[in-house]
């Protein structure tokens, strides 16, 4: 009966955390990474969307459907021939949505992404063991629980289908056994055989996952290294070597069984987009951009420059940075408060050197090795919840220390709660490719049939494609094909698939809306009488675009 206010006000986090996530799961259609992971999980592949020739969206959109013939094994060998991807979420996703999923159709977008949804809700209850592990304290892990709950970045991750809910779930799981290993190297005592092999298989599973677990990993192990050099002069007993080496060497082996498909990613075109931003000579965005995701695990008002107006999203700057002075002095006198125990106190210490050694391999990443890891909010998983967990225990000690925590922390739940709910209405700066702006507009300015004409690298251009054949099935009084300009055998140029596109548009029908999305090759089309319309921009959703107007043969004769 003792612990029966925190089981129920835990349940009222998961609630909360639950709607949260699940509130307009399907609102959106997919975008290319999600479209990657129906792909795989359904032990499809991509190559049966044909290149150099148009194509309806039927056969665009084949690889989305359910196979009950494809097993596990066909998951596993699409994603490591097509993909830079580890299988452990693809095959958990495969049984997912094999049992949700009738054969023959196209994937369910619900289904897909509610997987993910479902790791995300069960993150707001390992938070809260996370935070009393670490500070020996259930209002710690109440506190860190509820940010979770609330927390528009994790929200954000959760309503797509995508592994990063599942690596969250491995790095929160990781990082309890750092924290134990180190309390107990404190207190002289050695790892039982129980955390040595249950921290060995996390951190395996967490590899298999996302090969970017390996940043936790380092860091983690640069974190231990610390507090071993800390603790010298202690009289170490060799069994707590024997035993955090058993660890190290059980992760290695989890780790270098994947060596012979980590080789290939840096060459890879589907990784090429984090080495083009130029750090060295925008040198401040990347940190722009970091404190960023970092603020929106706390707070995100609506923001969205493709569907607000500019005056909306400059007065949630304003009132962002108003909320930033008022609330930050609270956090810092929270935080050094919570620290009455030496359990809290180690506790606190291991987790800022955890954040502060993570965001150093970032930028570290960034700047000297020419990798922005900035460039993605997803990427900041490795250290996400050590954010979570510092607010909660920020949170915590206002509770307990500060006349009146109990109120301003009410109010600062019900801010983040609210930005919450801004990611649900897809109104943040949280955002991916929106090929339903791209289709409106589409839907809006074309009269006449549509050929949709983008430029293929990989797969990734298959899945943008893929996200607006989705969106046009609601729009069925709309004539679309899509035509994908493979590369010329070099890789280097489109000569070949220029001049197939340029013959096709000769010989369809006209008057017809050529839409070059994506398309950043030179193409010769006035000669079809096709028209340049700058009318409604050159971008919409993350998707850049030319439209041409192209006059019918009669008109064409005439002049």
């Amino acid at each position: 009966m003792k612990n029966r206010p925190h089981l129920l006000l835990l349940l009222l986090w998961l609630a909360i955390g639950t709607i949260l996530r699940f509130s307009r799961l399907a609102a959106l259609p997919p975008w290319t990474d999600e479209c990657a992971t129906i792909v795989f999980s359904l032990g499809n592949t991509f190559h049966t969307v044909t290149l150099n020739e148009i194509i309806s969206s039927d056969i665009l959109l084949q690889p989305l459907q359910v196979n009950l013939a494809h097993g596990i094994n066909a998951v596993t060998q699409e994603l490591l021939a097509e993909s830079t991807h580890p299988p452990i979420y693809f095959a958990l996703a495969h049984f997912w949505m094999k049992f949700f999923s009738q054969p023959g159709e196209i994937a369910s977008i619900w289904v897909a992404r509610s997987l993910s949804a479902v790791l995300g809700v069960l993150s707001i209850p390992a938070m809260f063991g996370f935070g009393y592990l670490t500070f020996r304290s259930q209002l710690v892990g109440q506190m860190a629980a509820a940010m979770m709950a609330v927390s528009p970045y994790f929200i954000f991750l959760s309503r797509e289908a995508r592994h990063y809910t599942l690596a969250i779930l491995l790095v929160i799981a990781s990082l309890c056994c750092c924290v134990q290993a180190i309390k107990l190297l404190h207190r002289q005592q050695s790892l039982s055989i129980r955390l040595v092999l249950t921290w060995v298989v996390i951190n395996s599973l967490g590899i298999a996952t996302h090969y970017f677990f390996s940043l936790t990993l380092t860091t983690e192990a640069l974190v231990l290294l610390i507090h071993i050099w800390r603790n010298r002069q202690q009289n170490l007993k060799p069994t707590q070597f024997w035993r955090m080496g058993i660890v190290a060497i059980g992760t290695l082996i989890g780790c270098l069984v994947w060596i012979p498909f980590v080789q290939s990613i840096p060459s890879s075109d589907l990784t090429n987009w984090v080495a083009i931003s130029n750090p060295h000579s925008r040198w401040l965005e990347p940190i722009g951009r970091l404190l960023l995701w970092n603020l929106s695990m706390l707070l995100l008002l609506p923001s969205a420059l493709t569907s607000l107006p500019l005056g909306v999203v400059i007065a949630s700057g304003v009132a962002t940075l108003i909320f930033l002075i008022w609330s930050l002095p609270k956090f810092y006198y929270g935080l050094t408060m919570e620290q009455d125990t030496i359990d809290s106190y180690l506790g606190r210490q291991i987790i800022c050197e955890y954040l502060l050694t993570a965001i150093g391999l970032c930028l570290f990443f960034t700047y000297a090795l020419g990798k922005d890891l900035t460039l993605a909010a997803r990427f900041q998983f490795i250290y996400a919840p050590a954010v979570i967990l510092l607010l909660g225990a920020a949170l915590a000690g206002c509770w307990q220390y500060l006349g009146s925590g109990k109120i301003q922390i009410s109010i600062i739940l019900l801010i983040a709660l609210f930005g919450g709910i801004t990611v649900d209405w897809n109104l943040g700066y949280l955002q991916n490719q929106r090929p339903d702006i791209l289709a409106s507009l589409i839907h809006q300015v074309s009269r006449n049939d549509v050929l949709i004409a983008t430029k293929h690298i990989h797969h990734g251009q298959t899945g943008r494609m893929m996200g607006l054949a989705w969106e046009f099935q609601t729009q069925p009084d709309l004539k679309v094909k899509f035509f994908l300009a493979g590369q010329d055998a070099n890789r280097e140029s489109y000569t070949y698939s220029v001049q197939i596109l340029q013959e096709t548009i000769a010989k369809i029908k006209h008057p017809l809306d050529l839409w070059l999305v994506e398309f950043r090759t030179p193409i010769e089309v006035n000669s079809q009488q096709c028209i340049l319309d700058n009318q409604f921009g050159k971008a919409a959703g993350e998707y850049s675009f030319k439209l041409y107007h192209c006059a019918s043969k009669n008109s064409m004769m005439e002049n």
